[in-house]
């Protein structure tokens, strides 16, 4: 698990692809220094398992279907990437919790300031992912932990102060490219838990209807 605060931005020293299948390896300081096999490090948002590392670098395996859902695809050597490692469990708490799952890429619609901000608008690639996304709730943009100030049935917007520019590669980014997004996996649990009712162990038949739902938790002030 993650929370959404970059660590550091790492650079990619080599790209080898074949197929869907790719190894990455990149350049880092912060997240080498207590750095083990297996360990879990969100690249550009991505969990990814490191598979090899020296005192300048790591590396990761890409499968196929991380591949096809994620914009990794879309790396060259030298590009910038967000590292985050996964959080101990007596760090703080500083953005929400982050999966390194990807729900959808989306493209990057305009960049405008405003003010000491920056103003990102996205249109994501699946629509069905407007389900999960709520204004004034969390998201996910290339593994930064983000709050939704606007959002349609078609773009998702959030506003970037200074100091999250400087620190992460979504400064690198124009209108046209491409993010990974991850929304709040809160959402994705209700939706699923409200599609069953509880369990009985006598009973191993279909799930029954559940006496949760959206209008009960609306009438009742959770929503």
């Amino acid at each position: 698990m993650f929370t959404g605060i970059i660590e550091e931005i790492g650079h990619m020293r080599r790209i080898h692809s074949q197929g869907q299948a790719m190894v990455l390896t990149i350049g880092a300081k912060k997240v080498l220094s207590d750095v083990h096999l297996g360990d879990s490090i969100s690249v550009n948002g991505v969990c990814l398992t490191v598979i090899a590392f020296d005192s300048e670098s790591f590396s990761v395996d890409v499968m196929p279907e991380t591949y096809r859902k994620t914009n990794l695809r879309k790396l060259q050597t030298g590009t910038r990437v967000n590292l985050e490692r996964a959080m101990a469990a007596n760090g703080r708490f500083g953005g929400h919790i982050v999966q390194g799952h990807v729900d959808a890429t989306a493209t990057i619609l305009s960049r405008i300031p405003e003010e000491n901000a920056v103003v990102y608008r996205f249109e994501p690639e699946n629509t069905h992912i407007f389900r999960y996304i709520i204004a004034g709730g969390s998201i996910t943009i290339d593994g930064i932990s983000l709050t939704v100030v606007d959002v349609n049935e078609r773009e998702v917007a959030v506003s970037i102060i200074p100091h999250t520019l400087a620190q992460t590669v979504l400064n690198d980014k124009k209108a046209g490219d491409t993010i990974n997004m991850e929304c709040d996996v809160l959402g994705k649990y209700m939706e699923r838990l409200l599609k069953f009712g509880p369990s009985d162990a006598s009973d191993s038949s279909s799930p029954k209807p559940s006496k949760l739902t959206a209008s009960f938790l609306a009438d009742n002030g959770f929503m």
